[in-house]
């Protein structure tokens, strides 16, 4: 026979499970509510980072085709301001962060794509088969790849190039940062629909799984605003339409 103590105390854990695991399905964010962003707090690296290019330089203008014109070399990451810059970063809780570009299309473009630490240190480079088109791609940190470290800031570059010389003709780079997920954002995630996901992802500041999920949603249901909202949340509406493409 189980001592009444020790029975009413399993009850009370039992309970408190319960309500806890209720309390975290409670709260999920309706499908259909407006998608509110709220960015991470920037690191400080002393260096902020560029999110447009118009590039061009070096590039004959016969190369370039009408949509490319229109639209820079974009990276899809917010930008914060600061009091002597404005940064940008994204907050991650993946170990192999995805990150999006808008890229024009020219007829001779190669690309690199580039990560490191804080301090400059090479954590990893590849070159990137670009598609024949202007459109959105994205790149998925390799799992053969170190896991990025929590709490501390990466600087990733994506550099294009109009020919093999160097340097490149136009680039875009900035910062990401990766911080464990909390417990409760933890619960709610697993039983939590794409659309609800979302909706967590953004509110409490993971940027990249936040766009990473919503692109999901667009290549299942083109009707889904997920992804223009995010974009629009951070002032990249000009690109929201843009086809998400594969790499060759």
């Amino acid at each position: 026979m189980i001592p009444l103590k020790q029975t009413t105390s399993l009850a009370i854990a039992l309970l408190v499970a319960l309500s806890s695991s209720l309390q975290a399905q409670s709260v999920l964010p309706n499908a259909n509510d407006p998608i509110v962003f709220n960015a991470a707090a920037p690191p400080s690296t002393g260096r902020p980072g560029r999110r447009s290019d118009a590039g061009s330089r070096g590039c004959g203008e016969g190369e370039l085709s009408s949509s490319s014109e229109a639209k820079p070399l974009l990276a899809l990451v917010p930008t914060q301001k600061t009091a002597s810059s404005t940064v940008v970063f994204g907050k991650t809780a993946a170990e192999h962060p995805t990150f999006w570009f808008y890229v024009p299309h020219r007829s001779s473009l190669t690309a690199t794509f580039v990560l490191q630490d804080r301090d400059g240190k090479p954590v990893y480079e590849s070159n990137v088969a670009l598609p024949k088109t202007a459109g959105i791609v994205s790149l998925t940190l390799p799992a053969t790849v170190a896991p990025l470290e929590t709490g501390k800031p990466y600087h990733w570059f994506f550099k294009l190039y109009c020919r093999s010389n160097s340097p490149p003709d136009s680039f875009v780079d900035g910062w990401i940062q990766r911080e464990s997920l909390p417990s409760d954002l933890s619960e709610q995630l697993k039983t939590a629909t794409l659309q609800q996901q979302v909706r967590i992802y953004a509110a409490n500041g993971f940027w990249f799984e936040a766009l990473t999920t919503a692109a999901q949603l667009r290549r299942t249901n083109s009707g889904d605003s997920a992804w223009a909202q995010l974009l629009g949340a951070i002032g990249l509406e000009s690109v929201a339409t843009e086809a998400i493409l594969t790499l060759l």
